[in-house]
């Protein structure tokens, strides 16, 4: 019952005991039968306000790296920003989100994004018979139920033609609120699933998602304006990583330290509670995938909040989730604007990390906003990643940022 999670110590004589109170304490060490014990092989840092980051062993050599291809693309855009003589902060500019254009007869609402009035069609056009097309705003998913917006809002969603190809809700910070209690309530069921269950879902939910390959491949067609063949090919991405980090559900496990004590230290990946996830625009499809997967993968709950000016993909995907046996509440989808709800889940004490990978405006909110709270953050500052590529898109950097390492020290003799 505390904000803290530095260290702590579990004496007894029953080590089955000692053993089971250890894992579930949350805190970055934990000394069974001993206490202030250190070594440089173990890393020790702490959960929630304990502070950022870990120092020592593996995990604390990873606080002071960066992927390659991120410094290359950072110096890359200095070079083009002295040779243009406009500078880094230009360039990170053209790089946020920005708003559709809003078609003739559409006013822009409170963010600068267009709502048109509405004429009971939803954007869609009527069938090849003439029968009056139908009205369906695609909702809210929270609790493993599709729920409607608390502000009864809602904004359509343009191709890049100015075509509406729908409408999706328009969530605030009622739904936020909303989505976090059910991924709490759905947390605890969620992590103590073995890892093999959890990588069962997860082909489940490819399997199915392959069978509507087409469906969503003219969904992208129609939000991006990408090629048949660009669109088929993220499919089979977002496919293949489902895939991916279902086999690495099993896999990524954790260490044994060689300390001095006598006995052994444990390094126990442990998954960080209730992520909440900003979604990148490129790539609708495959940036909410590559985001949510590893995230579940490693036994977290997720409130996602996917592309602003794609997010048709994330909503046709939540009835995948509901055919794949997932918990209610283990995947949670707001849609609305990035920026504003991203600002909401970092403010939020019971949100216990979060990733943007939206707006460069948006990064510096969230990484402001979660300070007073000391909540994990993962942003992009505006580095647009190539999510078909397997070094940027997926593998072990997403687990690390999936889960925290708890350094449990096992004395052993008399």
């Amino acid at each position: 019952n505390t904000n803290y999670g530095l260290a702590a110590s579990v004496w007894s004589e029953n080590i089955n005991l000692a053993l089971s109170i250890a894992g579930q304490i949350q805190a970055g060490t934990v000394w069974i039968n001993c206490t202030n014990v250190f070594d440089a092989a173990s890393g020790f840092g702490g959960y929630r306000e304990s502070g950022y980051g870990r120092e020592g062993g593996r995990e604390g050599l990873y606080e002071y790296l960066r992927p390659t291809w991120e410094a290359a693309a950072e110096d890359a855009e200095t070079q083009a920003g002295k040779a243009n003589g406009s500078g880094r902060s230009r360039r990170r500019a053209t790089l946020a989100t920005e708003a559709a254009p809003a078609p003739n007869g559409a006013h822009a609402g409170p963010n600068g994004h267009a709502h048109s009035a509405h004429d009971g069609s939803g954007g869609f056009a009527a069938t090849a018979f003439g029968a009056p097309p139908i009205d369906r705003t695609a909702k809210l998913f929270i609790g493993g139920k599709q729920a409607r917006p608390d502000s009864g809002y809602s904004r359509e969603i343009y191709s890049p033609s100015g075509e509406a190809l729908g409408e999706v809700g328009e969530g605030n910070r009622k739904d936020i609120r909303n989505a976090v209690e059910a991924a709490h309530k759905a947390s605890p069921g969620w992590a103590a699933a073995t890892a093999h269950n959890r990588a069962q879902i997860l082909y489940y939910i490819a399997e199915n998602l392959a069978v509507r390959t087409e469906e969503f491949a003219a969904r992208i067609v129609a939000m991006t304006g990408c090629t048949q063949e660009e669109a088929e090919r993220e499919v089979e991405a977002s496919i293949e990583r489902l895939f991916s980090y279902g086999a690495w559900a099993d896999k990524y496990d954790g260490a044994i330290h060689r300390t001095p004590l006598p006995g052994m230290t444990l390094a126990d990946n442990e998954p960080i509670g209730v992520m909440a996830l900003v979604c990148p625009d490129e790539r609708p499809l495959l940036g909410f995938i590559s985001l949510v997967a590893p995230a579940v993968a490693m036994g977290n709950v997720v409130i996602a909040i996917p592309s602003e000016r794609h997010p048709l993909s994330a909503t046709d995907f939540y009835s995948v989730l509901e055919t794949s046996d997932v918990p209610a509440g283990v995947v949670n989808i707001v849609t609305g604007p990035c920026d504003t709800l991203a600002k909401v889940l970092a403010q939020h004490d019971d949100v216990d990390a979060i990733w943007c990978f939206g707006s460069a405006e948006g990064a510096r909110a969230v990484e402001e906003a979660s300070a007073g709270n000391m909540k994990r953050t993962w942003v992009s500052y505006g580095h647009s990643r190539d999510w078909l590529d397997a070094t940027q898109g997926e593998g072990r950097e997403f687990l690390r940022e999936s889960t925290q390492v708890k350094n449990i020290w096992i004395p052993s003799g008399e």
